[in-house]
């Protein structure tokens, strides 16, 4: 069942992965043959402020979107999970932002972000708040992408309600007994069981939030603005290869948000491990 998928990471991410490789190890345009320039493209990211600010951008959109998408689908699947009344269409609706494509999903909030019109800043001024020029200013840009993708919580809610309905009833009936609130049995009973799914989440989702990012860049952030504050390291990659065609450059770019990647999953790990043996 799992061979479909294998084949399909293997011929379109993991064999032009490894095909970029040496490709960022020369200098490329795609009009003449490469040229061998070693270290040299490597040893231009650290100069590289464009480089710098996409990093930054990729890793706080990082820090703010995963956590959040992770609690958002934890707790809607421990409110569904109590069996409430209209919980099947609750699930559909949760769950239907996912099945959006992403250019549709990206255009809605395009308009709804509208600091004019739009109709996020106009249910603040209800509550007498001005809203914030989101795609306009840095930080309003910066934060829009991240309320953009707060609502695909789809998936996620899918593995928790798999996993919490894993959970052995006969634990959650005897903390019960003895006296444990509904937030302690929660606490020191359910997310300690699913903390596996829970974990299979939080590198999942690290991993989208860094390398699936380039439609929110070039719809909401128009190719990476306001002043590069949308630019993460997907968009900048794109722009060097197809803007600029500097192919080997780009493909440092890649390697190293690849790189990124792998140390942000290992950081996860060794956490996950302390907290376990902590348990």
């Amino acid at each position: 069942m799992l061979a479909p998928y294998a084949v399909g990471m293997t011929v379109l991410w993991l064999l032009p992965a490894l095909a970029a490789l040496p490709l960022a190890l020369t200098d490329y345009d795609a009009l003449s043959p490469p040229e061998w320039v070693g270290a040299a493209n490597l040893a231009a990211l650290a100069a590289d402020e464009i480089f710098r600010t996409s990093v930054f951008n990729s890793l706080l959109y990082v820090a703010l979107a995963v956590p959040l998408r992770l609690l958002g689908a934890l707790g809607v699947a421990l409110l569904l999970a109590r069996k409430l009344w209209g919980g099947a269409p609750l699930r559909a609706v949760f769950y239907l932002p996912t099945v959006v494509p992403d250019i549709a999903w990206a255009l809605v909030w395009l308009w709804l972000l509208n600091p004019i019109f739009g109709p996020v800043n106009g249910l603040l001024r209800l509550v007498s708040v001005e809203g914030p020029a989101w795609m306009v200013d840095p930080w309003g840009a910066r934060f829009g992408v991240v309320l953009m993708m707060l609502w695909q919580i789809g998936e996620g809610l899918v593995i928790c309600l798999a996993a919490l309905a894993d959970v052995p009833g006969e634990t959650l009936e005897q903390a019960a007994v003895d006296g444990a609130s509904t937030w302690g049995a929660v606490r020191s009973m359910t997310l300690p069981l699913i903390a596996p799914a829970l974990l299979i989440l939080l590198c999942r989702d690290t991993i989208l939030s860094l390398q699936a990012t380039f439609v929110p860049a070039l719809i909401l952030g128009n190719g990476g603005g306001p002043n590069y504050a949308t630019t993460f390291l997907p968009m900048y990659a794109y722009d060097l290869a197809f803007g600029f065609f500097r192919f080997g450059y780009a493909a440092a770019v890649t390697w190293a948000m690849i790189a990124l990647t792998g140390l942000l999953l290992w950081v996860q790990f060794r956490l996950a491990r302390r907290w376990s043996v902590g348990l």
